[in-house]
């Protein structure tokens, strides 16, 4: 038993199984369905719907070291519903499923299994089921005895009379193997029961076939296919070579017409983001194959969580798991889904397989370039005649079992064929080269030509050619029917799962450059594996496409991705584990696709190229087997044992299927013999195709464009060298100027766009994949010409040296590298260096690697305006660049440097948030400044003052400011771009009245100032009487006298509207100011949501709707009033609240209609909630508020008429306002309807302490 240990691995099988009905211990029910001492199923169901214990029968061979029989675990996995009755009634077709069991380790096992039904011969086990029979009989005549007696005798029409009835039991048999080969194991299965069944009995005794299975059939080698002979036709079977996609053999044909492409892919993104996916159905052998389908479509990730796709009963309980899963549950028949309770469904994808639908968690990421990707894959299923839609799959044929067929088979085989051959198999394909030779040589066929004639007969070559004939006749190419549907299967698999392949190795194809390795040895690499960052994410994420972004920042923190991380790293000491080699080889293939011409990294959608190839890899491997496996022979048996029975299993003879042979060549070879040979020729094989494609890239390669061809270095003279390294010189110029030209073409139309000149021309890629692609350009620039390599990032190496040398200058004398930025009025000038810069970059935790530090760094200075000017004080240090850097290298050609850095500094053109927008969760240090009016303010306070600033990220919380200072510095987490201040005080002492003209706030690590115009009273008893205010921001870009590009700027931003307005609108000025503010609301949600910026600007800002509609309620308006008092369009609201308040207590509104009613409730509540909050805003500020709010909740054109009908609008409006036109009034309300279709949010600082 042991003895066949040491070659399990090698072997295609491990074990063979019987499970079935133990005929000494007789019917038991299934504990799985005991609950509570009380049969689940008990009398509501006919004792033939119940289940009972199955057991293993027999297992063969007893044990083998490396994969010892788990028995519960197979029993339970061959027959999970347990043993199942049938009588001649019922329908008795075989079904076939599969399973695994995952080890401890992580490997896997692969069951395969074949369940029929066997006549009960036991009469003990019949007169069982009869008198479980005439329990439930009596049970249901007791409890049907108030009702008509046809429907008792109804119900008993499919019970069982051991008299009448024929009693079948299920049986399984199983194969189980250490790789997926399903195809294989089922035909192998489905022939074994077809000789059970047959009228005629087998060539050879059923022992033959699974001793020839278990020990004499060997895997076969990667990239190779073998031929092995069941008990009627020989079964193909091949694996993928070094550098295919692994081994699957489940059809993915079946899983997408089950349940459609776009449902698969959305469940494909769950299972990617590690939620728990619970699959749902009738069928074990579907739960099965999408499982196995979905998880083989994660290459080269691979699932680490819960994974059972057929859970027993008994492990129910595993749905309870508070973590990822991936679990398959049969559905009983009939059963409806909303009664199924699940114990967590927040986070749970449920696929109802039988019905084609799924449940999708709420609000998760789409996989990228989702619709394009559910393009090409529907491509692919239409190719091969599938809808893309699904629908109802065929159901599982049921294995034949026509008996006419098997005779005709039968006869034409006989034992002396199958046992000849010497038992190895080999002389077909020598046969076939003889008779290949013969047909191929004309003399020779003249010849056979001439024996014809004279009588001759050539009898072997007659032979050879009637039996080629024969086989041709089979099939196509010599295939059998079967074997083209296996074959028609294998290529939809594979082509299907190249084109998952390729989307990650578009998505991951620079994974590597963020592989963060600190570790001397593996040791210290695994003691400190979870303190350690292994792959810098913030930096990864900064280089990707935006529309990648929300489902790559999630799936970059799952585990399959750090283990895949994990993988990676550990390759540099060990064995690079199988997908991992694979999916390195796969983007390695692509980079010599792209040799020295790499395409922007866009979003652009990139259609798998390796379809065909992959395709006809597996057909030449069909087309001509690599293996024959020893055919099925006599075996030394007892006389007598292993008699044939009709319809039977027999009972196999246990010593004969112990122990395998020992004279085979290969069964005694070591598993790490076996793996080493195999390995040396997949690596010698690999070589020499790799060699063959190289050349073929590099070919295409070159033809994407002259600057940057990749020469062969085949000729390695001085010369030759020079004339190379000058191509490349030239190349990155080129390549740099068309980069820049690029993001500046980008930047301004989208900025003329804004300003309304025309439409944006260049789509499709977005800013950061720009910026990303710039920062590649940048390390190669700097990668190239190298001295010697230090680190990943060649750029940050540099800058690192730089940084050494000017530190210890620095003590001696002030160093050359620093610039004093002007500042704007009010705020110190910043003092800003290459090195300063850098150490920003070092203080930010999020960053763990050099080639993020770098990117990061490029982002800074771009964002500052400062990249071309940092790089040229960074090369100024020539004694440094000759030091690193060869005399070839770009950055030692003083002409090519000085374009290169002309180039950059164009760039200043524009305004870039690209630093801001990715590294959204570090923290900033602000400074703010408050500037009074000192003419007409002493600039001095008593009170407390306060200031709180928000920006498109978040706000800094309301910050004290010291009395009589209006000057601080305050570190936050990033607010983005900033949007407004509220500026408060708390009205103390004296002198508690202040005239405020702005508020100065400036990031001081990019230098972005932002200027708050107020130019209002913040006091009591003056102005609005006001204490806070909020201000709107206009963003300001100081500029340097000696710094050319660095003056052209964006048009500001809208700005806080200030009180003094001494020209007075026309009428048809203010209708125009509040059409162009509603307009820009819409065209600002027509926008992508990432580049709206910020809403409050438009509501509240210059120009906004509040200040258009301020405009409109001023026009008329009685002001000014005995004793010079103020009167505030807020006082008109007040006391239109008051009208209606009185009126209704009076009753004159119960009269009215019910909108109209409603519309004044609101408004009174929506003017009472403001005047009943705690902050003290003003009265301009609560119409601020009312007017947001409004449009918030869609009802400023239900408040407008009231407004405009109330009685108390004569005493406080000109008989000329707009407000009293009628026909203004309505185009008003018609305008502002248009802002109803979209979902308008206001910023907490406007909102802050309002209860409605």
């Amino acid at each position: 038993m042991s003895g066949s240990g040491s070659a399990a691995p090698c072997r295609f099988a491990h074990y063979f199984v019987i499970c079935g009905i133990d005929n000494e211990t007789g019917l038991e029910p299934d504990a799985l369905h005991f609950k509570e001492g009380i049969f689940w199923e008990n009398f509501d169901q006919s004792p033939l719907k119940r289940t009972f214990k199955s057991k293993v029968l027999a297992h063969y061979p007893e044990n083998i070291e490396c994969n010892p029989f788990d028995q519960d675990a197979v029993n339970m996995l061959c027959m999970p519903k347990g043993l199942s009755f049938r009588t001649q009634r019922d329908s008795r077709t075989p079904q076939f499923h599969s399973f695994l069991i995952t080890r401890e380790d992580g490997s896997r096992t692969y069951g395969f299994v074949h369940t029929f039904y066997e006549e009960v011969t036991s009469p003990q086990i019949c007169s069982a089921m009869q008198t479980l029979h005439q329990m439930h009989q009596a049970e249901h005549n007791a409890s049907a005895h108030n009702f008509e007696s046809p429907s008792s005798t109804s119900s008993l029409q499919g019970g069982y009379d051991s008299v009448r009835d024929t009693l079948y039991v299920s049986k399984a048999m199983c194969l189980i193997t250490p790789m997926p080969f399903m195809h294989a194991c089922k035909r192998f299965l489905s022939q074994v029961h077809r000789a059970v069944i047959s009228h005629q009995p087998p060539p050879l005794p059923l022992e033959s076939y699974i001793y020839n299975i278990l020990y004499e059939v060997p895997l076969p080698p990667p990239g190779r296919s073998l031929k092995f002979h069941g008990v009627y036709e020989p079964i193909l079977c091949q694996r993928p070579g070094v550098g295919e996609l692994p081994l699957a053999d489940f059809p993915l044909s079946e899983a997408f017409q089950l349940l459609g492409v776009e449902n698969l892919v959305q469940i494909f993104t769950c299972v990617l983001l590690e939620m728990q996916i619970l699959l749902y159905s009738q069928d074990y052998q579907r739960l099965m194959v999408v499982a196995e389908g979905i998880t083989t479509l994660l290459f080269p990730f691979q699932w680490q969580h819960v994974y059972v796709p057929i859970l027993p009963a008994s492990l129910l309980h595993f749905l309870d798991a508070p973590v990822p899963y991936l679990m398959g549950l049969q559905s009983k028949e009939g059963t409806d889904r909303s009664k199924l309770e699940l114990p967590q469904e927040a986070n749970l994808c449920f696929v109802d397989i039988d019905s084609h639908c799924i449940e999708l968690p709420e609000d998760f990421p789409q996989f990228p370039n989702k619709t394009e990707f559910i393009q090409e894959l529907s491509e692919v299923l239409l190719s091969f005649g599938l809808s893309p839609e699904g629908g109802n799959a065929s159901p599982e044929p049921a294995v034949s079992s026509q008996t006419s067929m098997l005779e005709k088979e039968l006869k034409s085989t006989s034992l002396s064929e199958l046992v000849d051959d010497r038992k190895n198999g080999n002389l077909g394909g020598e046969a076939l080269d003889v008779l290949e030779l013969l047909q191929g040589n004309p003399t020779l066929e003249r010849l056979q030509a001439l024996a014809k004639r004279t009588g001759v007969k050539v009898a072997r070559l007659e032979a050879l050619a009637v039996g080629q004939k024969a086989v041709g006749e089979e099939g196509v190419g010599g295939r059998s029917p079967a074997e083209e549907e296996e074959l028609k299967n294998a290529k939809l698999n594979v082509q299907l799962r190249e084109v998952f392949a390729a989307r990650f190795a578009t998505m991951f194809a620079d994974y590597e450059s963020f592989v963060i390795q600190n570790s001397p040895d593996l040791e210290s690499w695994l003691t400190n594996r979870e303190q350690m960052h292994n792959f810098d994410k913030a930096s990864f994420l900064s280089d990707q496409p935006e529309p990648y972004l929300p489902f790559l920042s999630h799936f970059i923190e799952t585990q399959m991705f750090a283990t895949f991380i994990d993988n990676k790293i550990m390759s540099q000491w060990e064995e690079k584990e199988l997908l991992l080699r694979v999916f390195d080889g796969r983007i390695e293939k692509a980079r010599l696709y792209n040799v020295r011409a790499p395409s922007l990294r866009s979003s652009v959608y990139q259609k798998c190229t390796f379809l065909k190839e992959s395709a006809q890899a597996i057909e030449q491997r069909l087309r001509k087997i690599d293996h024959t496996a020893i055919h099925p022979h006599l075996l030394d048996m007892k006389i007598g044992q292993g008699k044939y029975q009709h319809s039977f299993f027999p009972k196999l003879q246990a010593d004969v299927l112990a122990s395998g042979p020992t004279n085979n060549k290969w069964s005694n070879r070591t598993c790490s013999t076996q793996r080493r040979v195999d390995r040396h020729r997949q690596q010698n094989d690999h070589l020499v195709l790799d060699n063959d494609l190289k050349e073929k890239y590099m070919q295409e390669a070159r033809n994407l464009g002259k600057n940057l061809r990749q020469p062969k270095l085949s000729d390695l003279s001085p010369a030759v060298i020079a004339q190379t390294n000058w191509k490349f010189v030239e190349g990155l110029l080129k390549e740099c100027k068309m980069k820049t030209k690029r993001m500046l073409v980008e930047k301004m139309g989208r900025e003329a766009v804004e300003l309304g000149h025309g439409e944006v021309n260049i789509t499709g890629l977005e800013e950061n994949t720009l910026i990303a692609s710039l920062c590649d350009l940048l390390e190669r620039i700097w990668s190239h010409g190298l001295q010697v390599k230090q680190g990943k990032s060649a750029l940050w190496s540099h800058l690192v040296h730089y940084q050494t040398r000017e530190e210890k200058n620095e003590q001696l004398l002030e160093s050359p590298g620093k610039i004093y930025m002007k500042s704007s009025v009010g705020l110190p000038a910043l003092r800003v260096s290459v090195i300063q810069d850098m150490r920003h970059i070092q203080s930010m935790g999020e960053i763990k690697t050099d080639v993020g530090r770098a990117r990061a760094w490029i982002r800074l200075s771009l964002e500052k305006k400062l990249l071309s000017q940092h790089l040229k004080q960074l090369l100024s240090n020539q004694a440094l660049t000759k030091k690193l850097y060869k005399r070839y290298a770009f950055l030692r050609c003083e002409e090519e440097k000085e374009q290169f850095l002309f180039h950059l500094l164009s760039l200043n053109a524009v305004d870039y948030f690209c630093f801001t927008s990715v590294f959204t969760t570090i923290m900033i240090p602000y400074r703010a400044v408050i500037i009074p009016i000192k003419k007409l303010s002493n600039a001095m306070t008593t009170s407390n003052p306060w200031l709180c600033v928000s920006g498109e990220l978040g706000d800094s919380g309301i910050l004290q400011i010291t009395k009589n200072v209006l000057e601080m510095t305050f570190d936050c987490q990033n607010l983005g771009k900033l949007t407004t201040v509220q500026l408060g005080h708390d009205n103390s002492g004296l002198l508690a009245k202040w005239l405020v003209d702005c508020v100065m706030v400036r990031n001081e690590i990019t230098c972005h100032t932002y200027k708050f115009p107020c130019g209002r009273w913040l006091g009591k008893g003056v102005d609005d009487g006001s204490l806070e205010r909020v201000l709107i921001g206009e963003f300001v870009v100081p500029c340097n006298d000696d710094d050319g590009g660095r003056g052209s700027k964006t048009p500001p931003l809208q700005r806080s509207p200030s009180q003094i307005r001494r020209i007075k609108p026309t009428t048809v000025q203010i209708q125009e100011s509040i059409g162009e503010a509603v307009n820009s609301i819409i065209k600002h949600f027509h926008k992508p949501e990432k580049e709206r910026g910020s809403l409050t600007v438009l509501l509240c800002g210059e120009g906004g709707l509040v200040w258009a509609l301020e405009q409109f309620f001023h026009h008329g308006f009685r002001s000014a009033r005995i004793f010079q008092k103020n009167v505030f369009v807020w006082d008109f609201y007040e006391r239109t609240v008051e009208f209606m308040e009185n009126a209704d207590q009076i009753g004159d509104l119960q009269e009215t209609p019910e909108p109209l009613g409603l519309n004044c409730e609101s408004f009174c509540r929506y003017v009472n909630a403001i005047n009943n909050m705690p902050r003290n805003i003003g009265k301009d500020g609560k119409f601020q508020l009312l007017v947001c709010l409004g449009a918030r909740d869609r009802l400023l054109p239900q408040w407008l008429p009231l407004l405009a009908e109330c009685p108390v609008i004569t005493r406080m409006y000109e008989e000329n306002a707009l407000l009293r036109d009628k026909l203004t009034v309505s185009s008003l309300i018609a305008v502002l309807e248009t802002l109803h279709d979209f979902p308008i949010t206001l910023e907490s600082s406007l909102t802050k302490s309002v209860e409605l």
